[in-house]
């Protein structure tokens, strides 16, 4: 699973383009030939369950989604020439088995953001994990990857 948030957390994500967005999403992560399993998020941040393709490295993947992206939404009018993704994602590693508690994770987070912030949910990952790798400060932005 992978996650990462607009510039400054800003809520950039408008509902209208939302869906739109989660297809463009998806159709890069195919073009990649790595699936797209789930995609989820909320207006200031994404989440995407993508079936890695074995050639290709996790940061070159996700490299070309956010920068393809933001051309993209950017594109959709003047109300997103100020769209920028934050530097810096998260990603954890799942086994088969976690698929489906993971899918449900994604597709509820606008539930889920209503009691918790972006911040508060990014703690909470963390601290589920066995050996957290940090990749950046949370605080600055970057993103943090972990490994069980």
């Amino acid at each position: 699973m992978s996650y990462f948030s607009t510039k400054d957390r800003r809520p950039l994500i408008a509902p209208a383009i939302e869906p739109h967005l989660h297809a463009y999403l998806t159709g890069i992560c195919r073009g990649q030939s790595s699936p797209t399993l789930a995609v989820g998020g909320t207006a200031n941040h994404v989440h995407l369950l993508i079936s890695l393709d074995k050639t290709l490295a996790v940061s070159g993947l996700l490299m070309a989604v956010k920068k393809d992206s933001s051309k993209w939404i950017k594109s959709r009018g003047p109300e997103f020439a100020d769209f920028h993704w934050q530097n810096g994602y998260g990603v954890f590693s799942i086994g088969e088995s976690q698929r489906n508690a993971v899918t449900a994770y994604i597709e509820r987070q606008k539930e889920r953001h209503k009691t918790m912030t972006f911040e508060d949910e990014l703690i909470a990952l963390a601290e589920r994990c066995a050996r957290p790798t940090i990749h950046g400060a949370l605080g600055h932005g970057l993103g943090v990857a972990f490994a069980r």
